[in-house]
């Protein structure tokens, strides 16, 4: 059976309240954006709300973080303090997952974010959403993420994750098949 994709409409009123809730106590992190318009778009997109609904499930807290003129489209991340509890404790890929003769974690980042409809931040993305952190705290400080690995570096067989120590982020390297109970990842959702 294949999985619906759907939320009842209770399901939909409940994921509004609290994506406005969190939308009005972060102003910082989209200044000039109204929440009227972001409602509006989403009510019309059931699929969307679906994919925040699972960013919401697993821990992300997601959150408006910028509009692309262009596209005119709301540009969503995961926005919890730390690395979302419902997506640790994986490695990186399917590839990854499949080369582990013993110990295999349950999933990986990329097939999970694919599932959820998502997709995972990159490096650049990554500097944004810390960027976008209030005065007095920043994001993983005790956790990391993956993060979508250039091509070039995961047919050598690593892939790259990122946190944040020491008043810096930084950008790693490891095998792609390691995971560990606090490297999950995070996702970004075009509404």
């Amino acid at each position: 059976m294949e999985n619906i994709k759907i939320l009842t409409r209770e399901q939909c009123n409940e994921l509004l309240s609290i994506l406005k809730v969190r939308f009005e106590k972060n102003m910082h992190r989209h200044k000039g954006i109204l929440w009227a318009e972001i409602q509006a778009k989403l009510e019309t997109r059931t699929d969307k709300l679906w994919s925040l609904n699972e960013m919401e499930r697993t821990g992300g807290e997601p959150d408006v973080v910028g509009h692309d003129s262009v596209t005119d489209e709301y540009i969503f991340y995961d926005c919890s303090a730390e690395s979302p509890k419902g997506r640790r404790s994986i490695c990186y890929d399917r590839v990854a997952l499949e080369s582990r003769k013993e110990h295999k974690p349950e999933n990986n980042a990329m097939d999970m974010a694919e599932a959820m409809g998502t997709e995972i931040l990159t490096e650049d993305q990554y500097h944004e959403l810390q960027s976008l952190q209030k005065a007095g705290g920043n994001f993983d400080t005790k956790t990391s993420n993956w993060l979508k690995t250039p091509a070039e570096i995961r047919k050598l067989g690593g892939a790259i994750f990122a946190d944040f120590r020491y008043g810096k982020v930084f950008v790693y390297h490891n095998g792609a098949e390691s995971y560990y109970g606090v490297r999950g990842f995070r996702g970004s959702l075009r509404v």
